[in-house]
């Protein structure tokens, strides 16, 4: 198994939808994470820090990466961008193999 790398690439924020459907009138960019946010794994477990619903959304690419899989979409092996799926303020994720 390889290590792995989570960077956050882009909090973003759909403000539009969240007026019309959020219940949070204060609702804006996910405060969990800041932009270049790194998480380095050595094993395929949710790291400290890391909202348990964003790790849901990335754990089987995160799986993949790690024991060796490409993504045939990807320019580049050991490599996966991914987002939680959370409709008003997404988190954008790069994943990649640490050799």
């Amino acid at each position: 198994m390889h290590k792995c790398r989570i960077t956050v690439l882009k909090r973003a924020f759909e403000p539009e939808l969240a007026k019309e459907y959020s219940s949070d009138p204060n609702l804006g960019p996910c405060d969990i994470y800041t932009d270049g946010q790194e998480f380095i794994l050595e094993e395929p477990e949710m790291p400290q820090g890391f909202c348990s619903w964003a790790w849901a959304d990335v754990q089987r690419d995160v799986i993949s990466i790690m024991t060796g899989g490409n993504m045939d979409w990807v320019n580049r092996d050991g490599v996966q961008v991914v987002c939680c799926t959370d409709g008003f303020r997404p988190v954008i994720f790069k994943i990649e193999r640490v050799v």
